[in-house]
Parts: C-alpha cells; structure tokens; sequence
C-alpha cells in the first residue's frame, strides 16, 4: 500500500515534474558551457575528392577554429589535428555551388570531452571550372650585374619545362613561367644553385618541387677594338733595290681589360711595316708584317695583325716590271 502511494505521489503532476527536471538539466548544460574557455586560432583550408574540376575565383584559404571546453584540455591541442576541409565530390560541372565547411578531429583532439568545434566560415562559395593541365618553359629573372670587366656567357635551367594545372579560363593566359630574381650582383665567376619558381597566382598548381637548378657560366669581358687601312710602310730596301707589296694595307686587332687605353689608342705613322734589310737582289718574297709603336703606346693592349705576312715583289732600279 506505502508502494502505490509513493508511486501516486511521485506521478502527481508528472508533466511540470518533467519540464522542470528537462529545465534542470538545460540550466546546469547552460552553466557547465558558460565556464567553459574558448581558444581561437587559423588552419589552412583543404580541397577534397576534386576530380576534373578546380576553383577559378579566389576563396578563403584560412578558416578561424573556435576551441570551447576545460581549460585544461583544450589549450594542449595541436592546431594541426584541428583538420578543415571542404568535400568536392558530388561536383562534376562548373558552376557556382555555396559549400559547407567540415572539420575533422585527430591526435591530441581525439578524446577530448566536453568540445565544442565551430569554424568560420560555415560555408564558402566556390566557382568551379575544368582543369586544364599544360607543359610550359620555365625561364630565368635576373636582378643586378656582374662585376665590371665580366659577362654571363651562357647558363642552363634544369627542369627548363614544368607541368602547371590550373583553372581553363585562368590558363589561357599562361604561356611561360620565370623563376625568382637571380642576383647577378658582382659575380666574377661560375655559380650553381637552387632557385624557387615565381607563383604569383595562387589557382595555378606546380607539379614537382616548385623549384629549378641554375647554373650560370661568367666569363671575363676582353674590349677589342679593331682598326682597319693602315698603310703598311716598307722599311731597310737596300739601295739600287725597289720593292711593291701585293696588298698595301693590313688591319689590327686591339684587346685590353681597360676599355679607355683601347678606345684611346691611335697607330703613329708607319705603324705597320716589312722590314727588307735582309734581300739582296730581285724576286718574289713572302714577309712578316710588324707593328711597332713607341715605347708605352701600347702598355697593357695585346694586338693582333692581319694579315701576318704579305708578298712583296723586289726588283732592281730601273727593272721593268
């Protein structure tokens, strides 16, 4: 009889019984949330399952993570095993599509009770096109020069073609690709090294490392000058002897590292000759054509003549030819 009776009495008006045991534990969620800390930090943006598809239009690649739960449990978690992502499965058109962001607990996350994981954005909108993949040549950017006196005589970029995927509306404007600003800056001799591809436009995907190999030959700049109809004189004839050159004037070939000596520098009279001290009677001989100079005119410019020998007919005075 006491069991009926204290059944009865703990029915009597169950549904306020009800409410204000839901309202109880709606009040104490309410409280044990409302002492909660809240830890915020960023995570990059994921794609997931795209196929044959990719953004055209720039989307937001970092998404706000709010934490909430103990202190003491929440302020050790890694942000990296905090995963954000969006699933691109079900898209297979281009187009304009709202999607929603999802997240993903691992590591140091796992276990973690109470949480309560929001991200902002909650959605993102994405336009969406085909993906378009092409073979392009990668050249080199330079900045500065190198030492004076020194030039770059050649140089080679390995890989000198890369593979790029981007977005058909976005590609068709990408017909080559340069590397990061190469210092040339008072470089007096070969240098090697790795240097980052430029990636200026973040929808365009580099397959490989995202960098190249240069290699760069630097080579000493020889001024040369060149002078050309210089009379060739003809010099030590012996008396009673005359002599006629086959080709009348000869050129030279001036090299120096000091540009200014070579730009200044002008042949004296009978710079250029034959010396015939040593035929003593007619004929055809084949002589070495000499520059001479006086003395310092020439310090530091190597010369060369052309031509180095020049036939020269000698015939006695009065000889008809």
């Amino acid at each position: 009889m006491n069991r009926k009776r204290l059944f009865a009495k703990a029915v009597e008006n169950w549904p306020a019984k009800v409410l204000c045991l839901g309202l109880a534990i709606i009040l104490f969620i309410f409280h044990r949330m409302s002492t909660l800390e809240s830890r915020f930090f960023s995570v990059p943006l994921s794609i997931e399952h795209m196929s044959s598809l990719m953004p055209s239009v720039s989307y937001p690649r970092m998404v706000r993570v709010t934490l909430k739960g103990e202190a003491i449990s929440i302020f050790p978690i890694v942000e990296s095993d905090i995963e954000v992502f969006v699933e691109m499965e079900k898209y297979t058109a281009p187009g304009k599509y709202l999607v929603p962001v999802q997240w993903r607990k691992k590591g140091t996350a796992l276990g973690v009770e109470p949480l309560q994981i929001t991200v902002d954005p909650a959605e993102i909108n994405f336009t969406l096109d085909y993906k378009i993949s092409k073979l392009v040549p990668l050249l080199p950017s330079f900045r500065g020069q190198v030492d004076s006196g020194f030039i770059m005589t050649s140089y080679t970029l390995n890989p000198n073609q890369i593979i790029v995927d981007g977005p058909a509306e976005l590609m068709v404007n990408i017909s080559e690709l340069y590397t990061e600003p190469i210092d040339l800056d008072g470089r007096r001799s070969d240098f090697s090294g790795t240097v980052n591809i430029f990636h200026r436009e973040p929808l365009i995907l580099i397959r490989g490392s995202g960098n190249s190999v240069f290699s760069g030959v630097i080579s000493q700049f020889i001024p040369v000058r060149n002078i050309m109809n210089i009379p060739i004189a003809v010099t030590g004839i012996m008396e009673g002897l005359t002599g006629e050159l086959e080709t009348k004037t000869g050129s030279i070939f001036l090299e120096a590292d000091n540009r200014e000596a070579v730009d200044r520098f002008e042949p004296p009279p009978d710079f250029l000759k034959v010396d015939c001290s040593g035929i003593i009677e007619s004929g055809n001989y084949i002589l070495r054509v000499i520059a001479e100079s006086q003395a310092g005119t020439m310090e530091g410019i190597t010369l060369r003549v052309v031509p180095e020998e020049v036939g020269i007919v000698i015939r006695a005075a009065g000889e008809t030819p």
